[in-house]
């Protein structure tokens, strides 16, 4: 079977120049190995993915020279795919409600920290503090009965009891210049969200899901995912779905090296073309050639 490769964009603002990175990068990788190349449309945050981001994403990939096997998935469109794995972690006992907001939790990891510092995952936010999955039986039910909202998260400690020595295989790098086989760490990350009363779903839980029925077989995206890598096998082992490569790309960042924001219009694809940029100019300002 030719290898899949699939450049995966969220509809909330219009593409740069590090997503014109890594979407040559996927296309090139394509061409070269006699693959094929997917453009997958990851919108399952309503409040802020838009039809005309949607619309713009396909017309910047278009002026770039990229073309792309129909039709397009659109994760909206395929809610029922994550129900079903949120109901298979479920049954066995890996997911529970929690009902904390934002605000509250952010007073807990506070108080916390009074004494000590509390951990933070790998991209620095701190771990979930709360007592949830302490609530008996009838707590969660009142709560739920009373429309309260929550966010489903996995539970790590659990789920790692039924996963032991994960690892993959990367073909890039990652920040410290690891390569090869890389351990996971799930549990570097605590009890990650997988779904939320108002989102049915996640980036983490939607990715593995999407990569599976879609046949990805090489994962090709950005540095700063590096380590969302070992939640993502973990969840694979679990809902027993195939384990794809990885190859992570060195991002790219702007003048005082920050990572690129779809706010900066300055290396906006639409903004760049707009002051007569050309595709070859792209490719040579994020280093293709």
């Amino acid at each position: 079977m030719p290898p899949v490769f699939r450049f995966a964009p969220s509809p909330n603002g219009h593409l740069h120049l590090g997503h014109a990175f890594s979407a040559m990068l996927n296309f090139d990788l394509a061409r070269q190995s006699g693959g094929r190349f997917l453009l997958r449309i990851e919108d399952i945050d309503a409040t802020r993915c838009r039809p005309e981001f949607e619309a713009a994403i396909y017309q910047d990939l278009g002026w770039l020279g990229i073309t792309w096997e129909t039709p397009v998935r659109r994760q909206s469109e395929h809610l029922a795919d994550y129900r079903a794995a949120l109901e298979k972690l479920s049954a066995e006992g890996l997911v529970y409600p929690a009902f904390e907001s934002r605000a509250e939790i952010a007073r807990l990891v506070a108080q916390r920290e009074a004494d000590a510092p509390w951990p933070r995952d790998p991209d620095g936010a701190p771990l979930y503090p709360g007592a949830a999955k302490s609530l008996s039986p009838d707590q969660r039910r009142r709560l739920l009965e009373a429309d309260t909202p929550y966010a489903l998260r996995l539970d790590m400690a659990a789920a790692c009891g039924r996963a032991s020595g994960l690892s993959w295989l990367e073909r890039g790098e990652g920040p410290d210049g690891e390569t090869g086989a890389v351990a996971a760490r799930p549990e570097a990350w605590g009890d990650v969200i997988l779904a939320r009363k108002e989102t049915p779903t996640s980036y983490h839980l939607s990715v593995v899901i999407d990569d599976a029925l879609q046949g990805v077989a090489e994962v090709v995206r950005g540095a700063d995912l590096f380590w969302s890598t070992s939640v993502h096998r973990l969840l694979q082992h679990l809902l027993g779905l195939p384990q794809p490569t990885y190859r992570h790309h060195r991002l790219i960042l702007d003048g005082e090296g920050r990572k690129l924001s779809k706010s900066t219009a300055a290396t906006g694809i639409r903004e760049l073309r707009a002051g007569g940029a050309t595709p070859a100019d792209i490719r040579r300002l994020v280093g293709l050639p």
